[in-house]
């Protein structure tokens, strides 16, 4: 796709803000490409305010387009989502302060319970029953109940019927990113191994879920009953297997831009002096946005159609970004990132160029960025 072509010049001592532009077409797309290959239904996670994204944008778009659960961190995301008119189910599975047995109940949210600590706990709380789904440790050693205590876990559940309802049980693929599903079958079989078991136990159904983005794309044997889409909502695919839809576009104004001559030392401690004549412009966002401050040599935005380098150390508020023979004015805007491809950089770009991952670009982006909706 072609670069989208924008004002290039300020019509008044205003700029346009920085500003993150969310993509509903882009996760709708994203959750068609998911529900191609797999028969299971699809929750979306939208913690951390959907990527960065919007948590109710995401979710509202993604519900749309077939999604029938949403992923949460804790109840508080929960009830933004219910309060914005969402009814499908809700998970929270992390849950860092803990629950409120009387909200979860309240505002319809299941809650993951990994240790019989938690579960003792939740029991105690809970006034009206508190629909649970039981978190087993598939490998990562990272929250969830190892399976020799699962036995533990299943008597708690049992005793405090009434109080909780088990409806599900959980894990997480500790080496999905890999996109081999031999690299994941040990996780599958405990998965499976901890279902039987509640199953034995009395429970069900329940609604089983192991895999992530990853898993869903490249690994049947982890869809189980269900699968989470979080980064995949929003064009990431961890294992790198699947070109996703990009759902998000990042633009910022030229704020200041001077002709420098060869030798020009640009930025903090002069990391960058010119060669030639060249025009730089600098553009309004900086590390305090979410601009990485490591950034390989080949790193730049899209200006005017053109790819153009940003040059110089970044700064808590600025970038500086070098165009050659071609001045842009105050007020230009710049494409940090966006879906169009070309000269517009992807967000696996920027995450390249900061020997990072695309989930750090798009969460880290800062409060100053206005959020809109395209």
């Amino acid at each position: 796709m072609t670069a989208v072509l924008v004002p290039q010049r300020a019509a008044s001592s205003r700029l346009h803000a920085p500003t993150l532009y969310t993509l509903p077409t882009g996760i709708a797309e994203n959750v068609r490409r998911v529900r191609e290959v797999t028969a299971a239904r699809i929750m979306a996670v939208v913690k951390a305010d959907g990527y960065g994204h919007g948590a109710v944008t995401v979710a509202t778009a993604a519900v749309a387009a077939g999604a029938g659960w949403l992923g949460v961190t804790d109840v508080g995301e929960a009830r933004a989502l219910r309060e914005a008119g969402l009814s499908v189910p809700v998970l929270s599975w992390l849950n860092p302060s803990g629950v409120d047995a009387e909200e979860a109940a309240r505002h319809r949210v299941d809650i993951a319970v990994g240790s019989a600590e938690e579960l003792r706990q939740l029991i105690a709380d809970a006034g009206k029953p508190v629909r649970v789904h039981l978190h087993l440790d598939t490998g990562m050693s990272r929250g969830g109940s190892p399976l020799d205590e699962w036995p533990e876990l299943l008597r708690l559940a049992r005793s405090g019927r009434g109080r909780v309802e088990v409806v599900g049980v959980m894990g997480h693929l500790p080496r999905a990113d890999e996109g081999d599903p031999a690299a994941n079958a040990a996780a599958v079989l405990r998965m499976r191994q901890g279902r039987d078991a509640v199953l034995r136990a009395g429970f069900g159904p329940v609604l089983v879920h192991l895999a992530a983005t990853s898993g869903a794309l490249t690994d049947p044997a982890t869809h189980f009953g269900m699968v989470r889409i979080g980064a995949g909502l929003v064009g990431i695919d961890p294992s790198e297997t699947t070109v996703l839809a990009g759902a998000s576009r990042w633009t910022a104004p030229v704020v200041h831009s001077v002709l420098a001559s060869p030798g020009t030392a640009v930025g903090y401690g002069g990391a960058h002096v010119t060669d030639r004549e060249t025009h730089l412009s600098v553009v309004g966002v900086g590390y305090a946005d979410g601009i990485p401050r490591e950034l390989a040599p080949d790193a730049g935005v899209e200006i005017g159609g053109m790819r153009h380098r940003i040059v110089g150390r970044v700064s808590m508020d600025q970038i500086v970004v070098d165009t050659g023979s071609v001045p842009f004015p105050r007020g230009a805007v710049a494409t940090v990132f966006g879906p169009e491809g070309g000269a517009v950089p992807a967000v696996q770009d920027w995450a390249r160029w900061a020997g990072s991952i695309p989930h750090t670009v798009v969460t880290g982006i800062g409060t100053r960025v206005q959020r809109s909706v395209a």
